[in-house]
């Protein structure tokens, strides 16, 4: 049995680990394809067949209001923070509070943030700062299929803010740790069973199994942490 799903880029690579322990120790085939999360949520919305639906929990709950997902079916399965990252061989800098990011982030000539969740949330942290028509003209938005990283990597951007599992192992960049406490962005996310799925028994099993201590260590390798371990 090959079970289908669709998931985000941030959880991309945690889920070929997930799905390859999901094959080994309980013997299921899960392929999930991992696409920008604003064309996952449309493909959904737009009734495609998915077995799992891996998402932002907002996004998540969103669909399983629109009646997209199996009813009580969500699982929290991660909490992944942003971080920060500038080409490799630029000076490195210690960014400890919001004022030392608020003075980085203006010293850019060049800035880029995902489409995301974590994007939408730095577009209010800046205007919470009163930057937004200063930052606006600074701002170099991701083609479609294009990381953040990878336009760190470029030079075509000064300063990337992604997930941190996207940025983990992208050669050409250094990564300058996540945001400060105060202004820490942290997105959950979750998983659940399509309301098309044929094998919603299966699904939940295997969700149960990705949310277990079993998958910590796998978690952990990827810049996240389990949300059973979230503050």
């Amino acid at each position: 049995m090959q079970l289908s799903g669709i998931s985000s880029m941030a959880t991309k690579a945690l889920l070929a680990q997930l799905c390859a322990m999901a094959r080994e120790r309980m013997g299921y085939e899960v392929a999930i394809e991992s696409v920008g999360g604003v064309d996952a949520t449309k493909r959904v919305q737009g009734g495609e067949q998915f077995d799992v639906v891996v998402l932002a929990s907002e996004a998540l709950a969103k669909l399983a209001a629109g009646g997209h997902l199996i009813a009580n079916s969500t699982t929290e399965l991660v909490c992944s923070d942003v971080s920060m990252a500038i080409a490799q061989g630029k000076p490195q800098v210690k960014i400890q509070s919001e004022e030392d990011l608020k003075a980085f982030v203006l010293a850019q000539n060049r800035l880029s943030y995902s489409t995301g969740p974590s994007g939408v949330a730095l577009a209010k942290l800046f205007e919470r700062w009163g930057l937004h028509e200063v930052l606006a003209p600074r701002i170099v938005t991701p083609p479609p299929g294009i990381a953040v990283a990878g336009l760190v990597a470029k030079g075509e951007v000064d300063l990337g803010f992604q997930q941190t599992s996207e940025m983990l192992n992208v050669p050409g960049i250094a990564i300058l740790g996540s945001l400060p406490r105060e202004v820490a962005i942290t997105t959950t996310f979750s998983a659940a069973v399509g309301v098309h799925s044929q094998h919603v028994n299966d699904v939940r099993e295997i969700l149960q199994f990705w949310a277990s201590p079993a998958c910590d260590a796998a978690v952990h390798a990827q810049g996240m942490r389990s949300a059973r371990q979230s503050d």
